[in-house]
């Protein structure tokens, strides 16, 4: 894995952007993996601001998304649905039947998983991006004795809940289950970037490093991977 450390947030935004750029304008109709949280919202207002000044052309852009909440409906203004049009899909020339996420409102989740694994398999992703949870959850892959491969319907932890918890009215309010990419289907994207900011994941930051597969740590998996970013904050790295 490549790591490159940065001062702050706004620069890691920064160079993450040039990374996401450069993959549209040297493929057009590329196939991106995109991902929600806070971490990505840098890197999505500079891609949107790249948009509207004619520099990038989403026009044959593919997009699938790692994970939704379940049950949430798109229209939920805490769904992942909602959260990427108003950051992304809405800022951008993106065609909406070129954009994938989930479906939270699938009548038999673990069918809808499956429809959405044949997609991957079908639509490898050119570059997919990542965050890291403070447990070190890659998507909704929570900390456990053996990881799943493909997507899938998964019970989220406590500490998921109570991180995410913040988003809603309370953390009753916080779905306690969700559809997620298995490790196998984030693994199979060609270049894989890795966007990590804070001291609190400084943790993460070290173990993803240390040359030990952890499944209570999905994180360290990615060193499997032959073609990975990984751009952090200084305060992230002090440990990395």
């Amino acid at each position: 894995m490549k790591k490159y450390v940065f001062e702050n947030y706004d620069e890691m935004s920064r160079a993450a952007t040039l990374l996401f750029a450069q993959q549209i304008q040297g493929k057009p109709d590329s196939v991106l993996g995109l991902a929600t949280g806070s971490t990505p919202l840098g890197l999505y207002a500079g891609l949107a601001e790249l948009c509207a000044e004619g520099d990038l052309d989403f026009s044959r852009v593919t997009t699938y998304n790692l994970d939704e909440y379940y049950p949430i409906t798109p229209d939920n203004d805490q769904s992942y649905a909602f959260f990427m049009k108003e950051n992304l899909f809405d800022k951008v020339n993106i065609p909406p039947e070129n954009t994938h996420l989930p479906s939270g409102e699938a009548a038999d989740p673990v069918l809808a998983c499956a429809e959405y694994e044949r997609e991957l398999k079908a639509h490898v992703a050119d570059m997919q991006l990542l965050g890291v949870g403070n447990n070190g959850h890659i998507a909704f892959n929570e900390p456990e004795e053996a990881l799943t491969l493909e997507t899938h319907v998964t019970e989220l932890t406590e500490s998921t809940i109570a991180a995410n918890a913040r988003f809603f009215a309370s953390s009753d309010d916080v779905p306690r289950r969700a559809m997620t990419m298995g490790m196998g289907s984030i693994l199979r994207a060609r270049k894989i970037v890795v966007l990590i900011s804070g001291a609190n994941k400084a943790p993460v930051v070290k173990a993803m490093f240390s040359g030990r597969l952890d499944p209570m740590v999905p994180a360290t998996f990615l060193q499997l991977h032959g073609d990975v970013t990984v751009l952090m904050d200084r305060a992230a790295a002090e440990r990395g």
